[in-house]
């Protein structure tokens, strides 16, 4: 812990804990530095029953100058045999509940609306349960926005949430259900009242990935000293396997920490992929200073925990803003075993009103070595 630091432990429900999580109360500015990091490579994910329609174009998400690879288990699921549709043919068709059953039954998602866009309005959220399909795929197909219509979230997933079915005897590190979110925008969800966080997403065991995906004008509380993530907050990822977002867009995001996504002992890789105008609007970082709410973190990414990792490359991170620390990227590892890795990527105009690290400009890290830096701009 650095000098002056306090910690604050975070007690997860339903039996399951998640480490404690440090925050400076102070700090200083900065601009740029130097080396490397890689990602992991696996897999990609089963399909199953058939389908005539063609496939639309993905959103115009993502850095489309970014050229970072992707790895196999990072890349876009095939859709092309669904296992569930939504809709036929027409926008109205469409429905929350449509969306709210289809997710509850799993497999892979796919949605028939019509030729044209189409904003679903969720009436209620759609949760995924773990007791039904070990995959779960949701793909919009370039057409479908997900609306929370400012009151809501969008999409909810945790393992041990006895309502949706516990089938481990360790919720908290299972590799299912698995998660993809694909080719689909989820825009102005709402978690205000949640004690975690989580906007438009929440996540908590088995795996999330995000693909070519856009994220826009999610809201979660506006303050508390660790609660985090507008568009997307992820715990207890299994075998401590990484989030990958790829391709997608967070624009717009205000929460009181991690403006666009927000973890505790999660690694993400971030990869050809845009994160703008997002905010951490608390105030009095995390622990809260006296007479202050707490928060004010990660204005982009709010990355707490013990060990774990964060690479961002072939992105654009610019015009995040934080509060206290860390106006594109708060990153602290209590126990310093963290790493931290940019690599042909642009962060810029990322202020953080309270504290960032020297050399850094936009990024308060702690972790095991200073953040490698290769072919990026930081500034």
């Amino acid at each position: 812990m650095f000098r002056g630091a306090l910690v604050v432990v975070l007690l997860l429900t339903a039996g399951c804990t998640s480490p404690p999580v440090a925050e400076p109360l102070t700090s200083t500015p900065s601009t740029t530095t130097t080396s490397t990091t890689t990602a992991p490579t696996t897999t990609a994910v089963p399909t199953t029953a058939p389908s005539s329609r063609t496939r639309a174009t993905a959103p115009p998400a993502g850095n489309p100058t970014g050229g970072a690879p992707v790895p196999p288990e990072a890349a876009a699921v095939d859709t092309s045999r669904p296992t569930r549709v939504i809709g036929n043919g027409t926008p109205a068709s469409c429905t929350s509940q449509a969306v709210v059953t289809a997710v509850a039954g799993g497999g892979i998602i796919t949605f028939d609306c019509g030729p044209d866009p189409v904003t679903v309005t969720m009436t209620s959220t759609a949760q995924v349960r773990n007791d039904a399909s070990p995959e779960v795929v949701l793909d919009g197909g370039g057409l479908v926005t997900l609306s929370g219509a400012g009151q809501r979230r969008v999409l909810y997933q945790n393992t041990c949430d006895a309502l949706l079915g516990i089938t481990t005897s360790h919720c908290q590190d299972q590799d299912h259900p698995r998660l993809t979110i694909q080719n689909i925008t989820l825009a102005d969800g709402n978690s205000a009242g949640a004690a975690e966080g989580g906007g438009a997403v929440f996540v908590r065991g088995g795996r999330v990935k995000v693909v070519n995906s856009a994220f826009l004008r999610n809201r979660c509380d506006q303050n508390g000293p660790d609660l985090g993530g507008a568009g997307m907050r992820v715990l207890s990822q299994s075998a401590n396997e990484p989030v990958f977002v790829v391709g997608s867009t967070f624009d717009g995001g205000t929460c009181a920490n991690g403006g666009a996504v927000s973890s505790i002992g999660v690694s993400w890789v971030v990869l050809n992929s845009l994160l703008r105008n997002n905010s951490a609007v608390g105030r009095g970082a995390n622990p809260a200073r006296p007479g202050t709410p707490g928060g004010g973190s990660g204005g982009a990414i709010y990355a707490d925990g013990n060990t774990f990792t964060v690479r961002i490359a072939g992105s654009v991170v610019e015009d995040n803003k934080a509060n206290e620390g860390g106006g594109a990227v708060f990153f602290v590892s209590n126990d310093r075993t963290g790493t931290m890795a940019v690599e042909s990527s642009t962060l810029r105009r990322n202020p953080s009103a309270g504290f960032e690290t020297p050399g850094y400009k936009g990024i308060f890290f702690l972790g095991a070595a200073d953040p490698t830096v290769i072919a990026s701009t930081i500034g």
